[in-house]
Order: structure tokens, then sequence, then C-alpha cells
């Protein structure tokens, strides 16, 4: 139903090591701590043969585009393990926020009032996970991206602190494909520090490095890990 990888779950171990010396690397840079980076491994479209490998290794943090998959892939693996942290990187339909808030630890992708609201109505299910949501911006206002524009950003701000809703400490960005990412970093970080907020969950496999020089708490890296998916 899913994809394979290319590599050998040796490759993909080895592959997982030096992700983690490069983020530790970029962290010693500009004098930030290792453990200040949470590295999300992102295991979208990928059969559970070919992540287990590092959940085995003890790696917690895991990333998927859409609910429906991850519920299928998820629920058996988070039945056998314990301690594992689910984030949702991928557009969130509102009619699933209430099933990504039962699955999910984090969400990375509320993007308008709606997705707010929607989260305000199921706060009090007693069967959340959900703890932490970044609001997901989309920086160059590209039409075939979701993401909330940069100048509704305080207007959903003030929705969130005026129903006293905990948990909304972050921003997420994708920058354009094939512009420089640093110009993006750099004004999410200026936002993030305007609106007092302490997670930045930006930077993917081909540039997760450059996200961390700008202060990246979050990043998503999924083929540097498991290679091409066939």
């Amino acid at each position: 139903m899913y994809s394979s990888s290319v590599l050998t779950p040796k490759e993909i171990i080895n592959n997982y090591h030096n992700v983690c010396d490069r983020i530790r690397i970029a962290a010693e840079n500009v004098d930030r701590e290792y453990n200040s980076i949470c590295l999300i491994a992102v295991t979208k479209t990928f059969n559970a043969d070919v992540f287990t490998p590092l959940i085995d290794l003890g790696h917690k943090h895991f990333g998927e585009n859409k609910v429906q998959e991850a519920e299928n892939k998820w629920i058996p693996l988070l039945n056998q393990y314990s301690g594992i942290k689910l984030h949702l990187i991928g557009h969130l339909q509102s009619n699933k926020v209430k099933k990504a808030m039962e699955l999910f630890h984090c969400i990375h992708a509320i993007d308008s009032p709606k997705r707010v609201n929607e989260v305000i109505k199921n706060i009090n299910n007693p069967d959340n996970q959900c703890r932490e949501y970044f609001i997901e911006l989309n920086m160059a206002n590209e039409e075939q991206k979701s993401g909330l524009k940069q100048d509704k950003l305080s207007e959903l701000l003030e929705l969130i602190y005026k129903n006293k809703i905990s948990g909304y400490n972050g921003l997420m960005c994708i920058p354009p494909h094939n512009e420089e990412p640093s110009t993006y970093f750099l004004l999410l970080k200026k936002l993030s520090e305007k609106y007092n907020l302490q997670k930045l969950s930006m930077g993917m496999s081909s540039d997760f490095e450059k996200a961390i020089q700008f202060g990246a708490t979050h990043v998503r890296v999924g083929s540097e890990i498991f290679g091409k998916r066939v």
C-alpha cells in the first residue's frame, strides 16, 4: 500500500546518524545546544518497515502528511512502542481536526480561523493527544500552497488568545522551492520574536542546516534519512 526505500536498514541508520551529526555541527556553529533542536523524521508514504529501525534506535519524533495514512500506519506501532511523538506536517482539513488531535502530539498546520475554531470545538475531548500547535504561514503567498498570509497572523493570534487556548507557541513555513530559503527563515524568526512565539518549525532535507542558523527548533527531514521511494 505504501512505498519502500531504495536503501537498506543499515544505510538508513547511517543516514540518520549523519543527519544528527550535521544538526549538532550546525547548532554549534551558532552557539546553540544540540538538544534544543527536534529532528522530525518524515515517514509519509513509507512502509513501517522502512522507519522501525529508527524506533528501535530510540528515535521518538516522526512526521506524517495525512491523518488517514498516519492512522493506518501508526496505531499498531503506538500500541507496540512507548514514547512516540507524532507530528502532523501536511495540510489539515477541518473535518479531520478531531481525529488529528486524537492521534498527533503536535500539529504544524494551523492556517485559518476555521481550523482554530475546530480545535476549540474539540479541545475538551478526553482522547486528545495534541499539546502543541504551530501556525503555518504561506510566506510568499503561493497560490498552490496552504498556509496563512502574514498580514493575517495578528488577527489569528487574537482569536487564539481570546479563547485562552494553550499550546499555540510556534510558527511553521515551507519556503518557495526555487528561492533562497534563508530570506524566509529570517522573516519567520523575526515574526516569532515580534509575537513572542518560542518555536520555529522550518527546514527540510535540503536546507535544515540553514534553518538551524536562523533559530529552527524543529526540522523536518525525510529523504536525507530514508532515501528515495520505490
